[in-house]
């Protein structure tokens, strides 16, 4: 192990608990994981890891960063059962890769801004990908990542090379048409041609965001966050009035809706 690791009593025990839960006389459960019964797992703890951030709260964000780093040692456990890779291995490639991505920090390039160092990033990605896959510029973005981030990711990247808009009102131009093919596609019917041409407004949307420097998946999470509350407080108001939802009238609902915006605002 690296001295680090070695060093960190604390990281070191977290390693031997996980060891001893996949041990002989271990966890039931735990021994009966695999790395694709894990995926749901990381996947929660990821998102458990962001409502902490959202929340504001540094105690509920330790204990859920303590969660996401327990996968990720699951994980490792796992693969050196295999005999593929250990903890250590993650680490000393982590320490390495991040020495090699930034060659403006431990090397002689200058990068004077982000964008500069974005290029970077980018150019020192595709040498390494060269080695890794025959594909494109494009695919090594994750395939599973949520799609609002995923397309987020993949205009971002064809921009660092060039392919891009020059200002966001030929964006907003592209949205508007866009919005009119789709108006089209749904006058005709076509339940295809819906899809795609929603899919593509969708997509120039995300643009919109990319410009304004807005990530898209943020920004409809917590647009859905918003929705949730205001909903919430509908219920709890029609309660209050000895009434159920679902017999309420669209007035009544609008009416709480609109004082649920109000006390945001406040």
């Amino acid at each position: 192990m690296s001295n680090w690791v070695k060093n960190n009593s604390a990281f070191t025990r977290l390693v031997a608990i996980m060891q001893q839960l996949r041990g002989h006389d271990g966890c039931p459960w735990d021994k009966e994981q695999s790395f694709e019964t894990l995926i749901p797992f990381i996947i929660e703890e990821a998102y458990e890891v962001i409502g902490a951030i959202d929340a504001k709260s540094p105690k509920l964000l330790k204990e859920e960063l303590g969660d996401l780093l327990f996968q990720v040692i699951f994980v490792c456990q796992l693969a050196k059962e295999e005999g593929y890779f250990n903890i250590n291995d993650v680490i000393t490639s982590s320490i390495e890769k991040m020495i090699r991505r930034h060659p403006h920090v431990f090397g002689k390039t200058k990068a004077k801004t982000s964008k500069d160092v974005l290029k970077s990033w980018a150019k020192i990605k595709k040498a390494e990908k060269k080695h890794k896959t025959h594909g494109g510029y494009l695919s090594d973005i994750p395939e599973h990542l949520p799609a609002l981030l995923k397309a987020h990711k993949v205009t971002e990247r064809a921009s660092s090379v060039g392919f891009d808009w020059t200002n966001i009102n030929q964006v907003f131009e592209k949205v508007e048409e866009e919005m009119a093919e789709f108006r089209t596609a749904l006058k005709k019917g076509n339940a295809s041609r819906m899809e795609d041409e929603f899919g593509d407004l969708i997509f120039a949307l995300v643009n919109v965001g990319r410009f304004a420097q807005i990530n898209p998946e943020m920004a409809l999470r917590k647009t859905i966050g918003r929705f949730v509350t205001r909903f919430h407080y509908i219920e709890e108001r029609l309660h209050q009035k000895g009434k159920a939802i679902s017999s309420a009238s669209l007035a009544e609902m609008e009416k709480f809706w609109n004082e649920a915006k109000k006390k945001e605002i406040k």
